[in-house]
């Protein structure tokens, strides 16, 4: 039987991308969790994922730190997922990544649990030019400066079936004849398996990570943004133009695309693109890493083709004729 088995973890942002894969990896581990989140009603798909009463969905919001007082209650570990990748009404990065973490965390140690993680990224740090990155880098702050015990994963892009990286661009290349690489798609970058990043955080709860300590994730593989683009119309067997756009006219773009509601990208994604965007020879050499946690990082190529299918010609039928 488990160690965990039994045991009770809350799961902050569980119904998002990162977390349902969070949820599962728990859940095979025994621990009886608590989903966190906003709309509870719309968490409910989770359930599933364990047995019957093993997985439940409660009502937080991070902004009232009686709701996650209440989420925590009974709890023997906690994990924060929340985050966003572009700021839209009262959601913005102050708000979720700096305020919310510091309250998740705050209340965590009142609390007196040990056993923390909390999300971040990598590139996050105090005098990022990008605004998701300081406040990612406070969000880290607030969690070691309560509970010295937390660990801290911050992994580079992460891919799998719900990503917002190459589902977007892939979408984009089934309407438009070219893909736009901003700063000429120099900058590199590490994507790393959602499966990955979700069995590092599990091990963590399992205390088989070191308290107080900063990971970064990432893949097999580091290239450009360039080359990332090649791979997507390789997978989705498309052909179109990489057009190299200078930052300028990114932020041009960014301007216009940054009014809708999901848009392409942001001038503060922008900043982002405009750095490498990959584990740093320190974690490597200090064992802070996915390797150093007993995981073999998944290669792209044996996932991507698995949900990007959808966005071929002819879909999951490409490459295969019709015995009629």
């Amino acid at each position: 039987m488990s160690a965990a088995s039994g045991k009770m973890v809350t799961v902050f942002g569980g119904s998002g991308f990162v977390g349902r894969h969070v949820v599962r990896a728990l859940a095979r581990r025994g621990w009886r969790i608590r989903v966190a989140v906003r709309r509870p009603d719309k968490a409910l798909f989770l359930q599933p994922l364990g047995t019957v009463g093993q997985i439940m969905p409660v009502q937080a919001n991070l902004r009232y730190r009686w709701s996650i007082e209440r989420a925590l209650e009974g709890a023997d570990a906690a994990v924060n997922l929340v985050g966003i990748l572009h700021e839209s009404g009262r959601q913005t990065f102050a708000a979720t990544q700096a305020f919310g973490a510091r309250a998740v965390a705050e209340a965590v140690r009142d609390a007196g649990i040990a056993r923390f993680v909390q999300i971040s990224a990598i590139g996050a740090r105090p005098d990022s030019p990008s605004l998701y990155g300081r406040t990612k880098a406070e969000g880290e702050q607030a969690a070691l400066a309560a509970v010295p015990s937390a660990i801290v994963m911050r992994p580079s892009v992460v891919f799998g079936p719900e990503d917002s990286f190459f589902n977007r661009f892939a979408g984009i290349a089934g309407l438009s004849p070219f893909l736009p690489l901003f700063g000429g798609g120099r900058n590199r970058m590490q994507p790393v398996f959602v499966g990955d990043v979700a069995e590092a955080i599990a091990r963590a709860l399992d205390d088989r990570a070191t308290p107080g300590t900063i990971y970064e994730l990432g893949g097999p593989e580091v290239k450009t943004f360039r080359e990332l683009m090649a791979l997507t119309l390789e997978t989705i067997g498309r052909e179109r133009l990489l057009l190299p756009l200078p930052f300028a006219a990114g932020r041009l773009a960014a301007s216009v695309l940054g009014l809708l509601p999901k848009p392409l990208v942001t001038a503060d994604q922008l900043k982002l693109l405009a750095e490498d965007n990959v584990v740093s020879a320190e974690a490597i050499a200090e064992g802070r890493t996915l390797e150093g946690l007993g995981i073999q990082p998944t290669a792209m190529e044996a996932v991507l083709a698995s949900y990007l299918v959808r966005y071929r010609v002819r879909g999951q039928f490409a490459g295969h004729q019709s015995g009629l």
